[in-house]
């Protein structure tokens, strides 16, 4: 599957809070993020992901791993995306590094998690803010196969004018990228 999503900087959090929180019950988590490369087949070069997150909400405790294929869609950064839960996450974290994978970066994002459906789809939308970087974030995503990208994106977006967003607030920058360069790295 396909997540067509689209991030834009949020300048009033507030108000584009309160009207998800009309469509939806937050669902408040803390993710630990690790990304992993290898050096000698690097993935960032192929504009793929590799990652171990582990999900801090109220009253529980998960870890997923995930591998994001290259982008689909150039303009948005749509990326194919297959993700499974690990049981054991330090079991997770050492597979991959036995199996040459290195840890690039790690960092922390405050999430709060809307689920509701609009345009006959089932979006997630998600308030984002990594400590390490200025501003608060909201993503907008959907699950589509391929030949429906487009269609959702276009979706994405009008869901994003109903929420307050407009299209200069839309970015494409990485909170990987925005962690390095914080650092200094």
């Amino acid at each position: 599957m396909i997540e067509a999503e689209l991030k834009a900087r949020v300048h009033s959090p507030e108000a584009v809070m309160r009207n998800l929180e009309d469509r939806a019950t937050a669902r408040v988590e803390v993710y630990q993020d690790t990304y992993y490369d290898r050096p000698d087949q690097s993935l960032d070069a192929a504009d793929k992901e590799l990652r171990v997150r582990t999900v801090h909400g109220i009253g529980h405790t998960r870890t997923l791993l995930t591998f994001k294929g290259a982008a689909v869609d150039t303009e948005s950064g749509s990326k194919p995306e297959h993700e499974t839960y690990v049981e054991d996450s330090g079991a997770a974290h050492a597979i991959l590094r036995g199996l040459g994978y290195v840890p690039v970066i790690a960092f922390e994002k405050r999430c709060r998690n809307y689920e509701f459906e609009a345009r006959d789809r089932r979006m997630l939308a998600t308030f984002v803010r990594v400590p390490e970087i200025d501003g608060t974030f909201l993503e907008v995503e959907t699950l589509v196969d391929e030949s429906g990208v487009t269609a959702a994106l276009a979706d994405v977006r009008a869901v994003l004018v109903e929420l307050g967003i407009g299209q200069d607030d839309l970015t494409r920058e990485t909170y990987t990228d925005a962690v390095i360069a914080q650092r200094g790295a």
